[in-house]
């Protein structure tokens, strides 16, 4: 068995020696198996301070690393039997590139075990080898997927696709699917998001002239269906509570058509000063990002009942996002999810009181623990008589979202909730809760 993945783009030959290439991979292994940080910062500043690698040096470590972290206890599993240094047999297991273009790279006594290794079949291997997830994560999942949890493990084990979002204030969706067209890259509608465009592999967007005009985003379908539950209307006020990279923000402003006002909240200078340079390139005029030191601060006392629609994507654990975010599993336990939990009961009820009479507020995570979703909702209602649940299956079939039914859990008719599954909809595990305020 081939416990690799195939990079299907990198061809037959590298730029880089096959020792040296194996060498650099096990090296960032070693560094992303620390978990004194997250993955995708600990790989970006690897390649900030080796600057050498081209492309395809780059996505062969990168995605080695993510196999690495994707398949941990398996890996660990099968390490011991190995020789040399363990984030070396690692990268071994997890290379991602063709068997022979490793296997160069390899000692006669490596190559003999890692055929010994290939030769195991999953059916072979205990529970925890196959599903690759800590213990306090697994009943959890299984309790509210029951036979759809294998399917589940095997979507966070694939990786993630990729989706992008179109500025519908400066661009169609049909005109940027055929600019892509031109340039080779193939991007078809995505099934439920209007504004959505999933692409095959992994193209440098970041160069195309269409994202230079600022007619697309990356953001990931799920993403994009929390802003259309917000409906923001032309010439509201608006707050995107949480707003971290700002990706939802400007979706919602694009709905807006850069009217009204809309404040991106959020208590990182730093992330709402790199969104900057994104909101420069979307043409939106009625965003306003302002940093707060947390939920209580007066810039969010001063527009208490003003605000027509409030959207609270929470701090969570980010246990939907597993696809693209491994290392979350390893890096979370279940004191952080009850830590989680508080913060996000807090943030909700204080962005509350923003909302206005009549108004709209939305709580969404990506989480996939019923702890951070409807556990928190449940309570909110119970707590606040004078916000009105509205079931979300409702809300997206008035906005004409297809398959609306497919996107929904919770409540008699399972309509309550928004509830997104890698597995079923091919997104990022979201949630999403939403009421109007008397």
């Amino acid at each position: 068995m081939r416990w690799q993945q195939k990079a299907v783009s990198m061809g037959q030959s590298q730029a880089m020696h096959p020792k040296a290439l194996l060498d650099a991979c096990s090296e960032l292994v070693r560094l992303t198996l620390k978990f004194d940080h997250p993955a995708d910062a600990i790989v970006s500043r690897f390649f900030r301070d080796h600057r050498g690698f081209g492309p395809r040096e780059r996505a062969t470590m990168a995605e080695t690393a993510y196999t690495v972290l994707r398949k941990k206890l398996l890996f660990d599993h099968f390490a011991p039997s190995g020789s040399g240094p363990k984030e070396r047999r690692l990268a071994i297991l997890g290379f991602y590139g063709p068997g022979d273009f490793l296997r160069s790279a390899l000692t006669e006594q490596e190559v003999n075990w890692l055929d010994q290794c290939e030769q195991i079949k999953p059916a072979d291997l205990m529970e925890r080898h196959r599903h690759n997830l800590p213990d306090w994560l697994v009943q959890p999942l299984k309790d509210q997927l029951g036979d759809e949890f294998w399917p589940l493990v095997e979507s966070f084990n694939k990786g993630a696709g990729l989706d992008l979002r179109v500025n519908t204030f400066k661009a169609k969706r049909d005109e940027v699917q055929k600019a892509l067209a031109v340039s080779g890259i193939k991007a078809v509608a995505t099934p439920y998001s209007p504004w959505g465009l999933r692409i095959a592999g992994k193209p440098a967007l970041n160069k195309h002239e269409a994202f230079f005009r600022g007619d697309f985003e990356v953001q990931d379908e799920g993403s994009q269906l929390l802003a259309l539950l917000l409906d923001a209307k032309r010439g509201e006020m608006v707050v995107d509570f949480c707003a971290g990279a700002g990706g939802k923000t400007l979706a919602i402003g694009a709905g807006m058509r850069s009217t009204g006002r809309l404040y991106a909240f959020d208590t990182s200078a730093g992330r709402l000063d790199a969104f900057k340079s994104r909101l420069k390139r979307s043409g939106l005029s009625n965003v306003h990002p302002a940093a707060i030191a947390h939920e209580r601060d007066d810039r969010v006392k001063r527009l208490s009942g003003k605000i027509d629609r409030v959207l609270v994507d929470a701090p969570c654990t980010g246990m939907g996002t597993l696809r693209r975010n491994p290392d979350l599993k390893w890096r979370q336990n279940q004191q952080s999810v009850l830590e989680m939990t508080v913060k996000q009961a807090a943030i909700l009820q204080s962005a509350s009181r923003l909302v206005k009479s009549g108004g709209r507020l939305v709580y969404a995570t990506c989480s996939v623990l019923p702890q951070e979703n409807e556990a928190i909702a449940q309570a909110f209602s119970e707590a606040n008589q004078d916000f009105v649940p509205q079931a979300v299956g409702d809300v997206l079939n008035r906005l004409k979202i297809s398959q609306a039914d497919k996107l929904c859990a919770g409540g008699e008719a399972g309509q309550s909730y928004l509830r997104l599954w890698p597995h079923r909809h091919q997104t990022d595990g979201f949630f999403a809760a939403v009421w109007q305020r008397n």
